[in-house]
């Protein structure tokens, strides 16, 4: 019975092991993301995506109706890059929460954005990753974004 118990508690340990390993390797790949977001490094950004990449955000009109906003991959880094050297910016993590089912995983991430280093906005993202065998990509992105209870 002692051997059944210690057989039991290692493969829930190996199970955990690669468990956490992935949370990891997820976690990197959206960090990642951010560090090419921040230097407005457009080929690190592309190295954490697929090429299918579909990019939403949860908008509202000027009546404040909720609508949803897909934009251009190509169009977001071109945005990046071209952001003047005088301003500054960050997206700042707060959380993540991470869901993995074999090779697809979601990271649900609450963040706050500071421009010119002041408050901006906060919100969620919502990543949807895939593991192709080679490692994670992001392959849908979309994001919240309000200016009150960031808490």
């Amino acid at each position: 019975m002692k051997q059944i118990s210690l057989g039991l508690f290692l493969i829930f340990q190996v199970i955990l092991n690669a468990q956490t390993s992935e949370n990891e390797a997820i976690r990197k790949t959206i960090e990642t993301f951010f560090e090419g977001f921040h230097n407005q490094d457009s080929l690190l950004i592309k190295q954490t995506v697929s090429e299918a990449i579909v990019l939403q955000t949860i908008a509202r009109d000027p009546a404040g109706k909720s609508f949803v906003k897909t934009e251009n991959f190509g169009d977001f880094l071109k945005a990046i890059v071209g952001i003047p050297e005088t301003t500054h910016f960050r997206e700042l993590i707060k959380e993540y929460s991470i869901q993995i089912d074999g090779p697809m995983a979601n990271a649900w991430t609450r963040y706050e954005f500071i421009l010119n280093d002041t408050f901006h906005h906060c919100g969620v993202n919502s990543f949807q990753l895939f593991n192709d065998g080679q490692g994670w990509k992001i392959i849908y992105l979309i994001d919240t974004r309000r200016n009150e209870n960031c808490e």
